[in-house]
């Protein structure tokens, strides 16, 4: 299916989105934020979280946090068809936008390598840290991801595909 022809859902701050269609395209901007995209590739299933914050403190079912929101993208798609011993995981963001302040980007990739490591997922390629924002698109269905960098104060430039990358990801 055409890239122009994809439903396109924006995975925002705090949410996660589940889907096995195959024209359906996730995607999120990140700075300090993770997202994973965990994907089920012999059922077609796949999804995007973009959490916050890599540890709750007194509201530990709060999605804007690590281990919640990995949880509730991991138990969404296992109630779809899923299955656990399949799952691979693709971890995105994490920059540390503002050299200044603790750097809470690598805390938050670091919490969801320990969290996908203690469930058994397979993290298979992404790309965390470092110091310039991403926009991420990923094809639930297939796992296949396009990532962009947006530079620290640049503004998104006009998305155009290239080819493949070593490890499943696209820049574009």
């Amino acid at each position: 299916m055409s890239e122009l022809r994809s439903k396109v859902v924006h995975v925002v701050q705090g949410e996660f989105h589940v889907s096995d269609a195959p024209d359906v395209m996730l995607t999120t901007v990140l700075g300090s934020c993770v997202a994973a995209c965990i994907f089920d590739p012999v059922r077609g299933i796949g999804g995007m979280n973009h959490f916050l914050l890599p540890d709750a403190v007194g509201n530990a079912g709060d999605i804007r946090y690590a281990a919640a929101a990995i949880e509730r993208l991991v138990n969404a798609l296992l109630r779809n068809g899923a299955q656990r011993g399949r799952l691979q995981a693709k971890l995105f963001g994490g920059a540390r936008m503002i050299p200044t302040l603790p750097d809470i980007g690598r805390q938050n990739a670091e919490a969801a390598k320990r969290i996908l490591e203690t469930d058994d997922i397979r993290v298979v390629s992404g790309d965390v840290c470092g110091t310039e924002a991403r926009r991420i698109r990923f094809w639930p269905t297939s796992g296949r991801v396009q990532m962009l960098l947006l530079g620290n104060e640049a503004p998104p430039p006009v998305e155009r595909p290239s080819r493949p990358s070593e490890g499943g990801i696209e820049l574009f």
